[in-house]
Formats: C-alpha cells, structure tokens, sequence
C-alpha cells in the first residue's frame, strides 16, 4: 500500500447555483471520518462562499484555473493569490477543456502551477490524450509531453490523467491501460524528479462513478480520483469518497 494519501478532488466545472451550497454541506457532513484527502472545485462565484462554508474542515475548497501573473490589466482572468486570499487551497490546471476551449499550451500551463504555488495554493495539473491520439499509438507520448512542459520544477503538485475521450462520456479505460499509463507518469516522476517523484500523487479522472471506483482506485500508482460530473451529487461523490 502507498504512503501517498489518496485525494479525490470534485470538479464542478460550470455547474452549481448558490443554493449548491447545500450538497457542500452534505459532503461535509458524510466526509467527516475520510481517510483521503477530498477537495470540491466549483465555479469561482462560489469558492469565496463555499470556502467560508467549509473553513479548515475535511473538505477543501478550490478553484478550476488562475492566471500567471498576479494582477494587472487581465479582464475576466483570477490570480491564484486573489483565489488563495478567499480561502481556495487548491486550484486545476492544464484540463483539457481549458486546453482545447482556450488554446492554452504547456507552457501557459506551467506558468500558471508555477503562480500556484507561489500563493501557497496546490496546483491539480490535468494532462491526457484524445482518443485520435490513443488510435495512432500516440497516448505515452502525448501524456509525457504534456507533463514535461506542464510541470514545474517544484514537486509540490498533483498530476490528474484524463483520458479526453473519456471525460463524461461513460467510457472508461480498461484497468491495464490505466496501470500502464500511470506507470509510464511515475516513472517520468521519478525521473524528473528523483525519489520526491515517488510521492507526487497521480489522479485518474474521466467518468468515474460509485459503482467504478473501489477497481480504479485499487490499481497500483492511482492516488485517487479528478471527479467531474458525480461530484455534483453528495451521494455520488461520498460513494466515490468512500472508495478511496
């Protein structure tokens, strides 16, 4: 067994009203006695309030981006102090949405975990190929790619594997396929790294669901779970919780 402590990080995603808040609450209560670390990730309208919801319970509040720099003339944008200042303790990089909606590239990507950390907050930074890219025999080197660009020299990070054909469409990866691919991140890791490359937590995410959890949090280097649409439920995400 790892000494890694699992995390499993809900991502809402543009998803949530403020009456939202409520699921929060019953995350919070069901999540009490969790041996993992659990982190919900909602629209940034919301973190402030949910932070203040949540304060320094068992469940973090974060947030789903943050711009490089830390103020300046960058409408619409948030910077991870502003974020870390509300009460996020953690904040989503590199989702594949943001890359394909937004253009945004490993490098971007980079600079934003490199803000992160420098506000003290965890960057979760998201790599992953599409299923073009697995079909060519692609998907190693594309995950690897993104995560030599992506991550800063820092260790202080979580790596989320998203498999993009996989994100909300009911289709999961089998179990070999999973291994061999966290395989392939750890080993990047530890090389890049060395032995603190061994505790960097690795997540799967992409359609993950109560009834899938216990099989893909039970294979070797999965450190827990990126949770898209069953976190919005309390019942579902606590399912998944408990299953780490």
């Amino acid at each position: 067994m790892s000494a890694r402590r699992p995390l499993v990080a809900g991502n809402w995603k543009m998803n949530g009203m403020p009456d939202a808040i409520g699921e929060l609450r019953a995350t919070m209560a069901g999540a009490g006695d969790a041996r993992c670390d659990v982190l919900v990730c909602p629209p940034f309208p919301l973190v402030a309030d949910f932070a203040r919801e949540a304060g320094e319970g068992a469940v973090g509040i974060g947030a789903q981006d943050c711009h490089p720099e830390e103020k300046g003339a960058h409408t619409g944008d948030v910077s991870a102090s502003l974020l870390a200042a509300i009460g996020a303790r953690a904040v989503i990089l590199g989702h594949s949405e943001r890359r394909a909606d937004h253009g945004e590239d490993d490098a971007l990507v980079r600079a934003k975990a490199e803000a992160a950390l420098g506000a003290g907050l965890l960057p979760i930074v998201c790599v992953g190929e599409t299923e073009a890219q697995r079909d060519a025999g692609e998907a190693e080197a594309t995950v690897l790619g993104q995560l030599d660009g992506s991550l800063p020299d820092d260790a202080g990070v979580v790596v989320a594997y998203e498999p993009v054909w996989a994100i909300g469409t009911g289709r999961v990866p089998g179990t070999d396929d999973i291994a061999a691919m966290h395989a392939a991140i750890r080993k990047a890791l530890v090389a890049r790294h060395g032995e603190a490359g061994q505790g960097i937590r690795i997540l799967y995410g992409g359609s993950v669901k109560p009834g899938n959890a216990a099989e893909i949090f039970a294979i070797d280097d999965v450190d827990g779970g990126l949770i898209g649409g069953a976190s919005l439920k309390a019942d579902d995400f606590l399912g998944i919780v408990a299953a780490a």
